[in-house]
């Protein structure tokens, strides 16, 4: 038998394997927090990692804080 070809890696293709056995909404909604929760720690990581090696600092948070980033509209008169 010939193997088909996709574009998704293996990791890909492990996740779509699970997503079979989901069967109700409320599993989907537990398997989006867990990921939603695993790349939030992996966020906080890698910002760990900013400021342990002195790339990232409190000043550079408090810039972003007051940094205006709407999209600023134009009213039609």
């Amino acid at each position: 038998m010939e193997q088909v070809r996709t574009p998704l890696n293996k990791a890909q293709m492990d996740i779509l394997r699970l997503l079979e056995h989901i069967k109700t909404d409320e599993e989907a909604e537990e398997l989006r927090d867990v990921i939603s929760s695993f790349y939030a720690r992996k966020a906080e990581e890698a910002m760990d990692r900013l400021w342990e090696a002195g790339l990232w600092d409190q000043e550079k948070n408090d810039a972003i804080l007051k940094e205006h980033l709407r999209t600023p509209y134009k009213y039609a008169k």
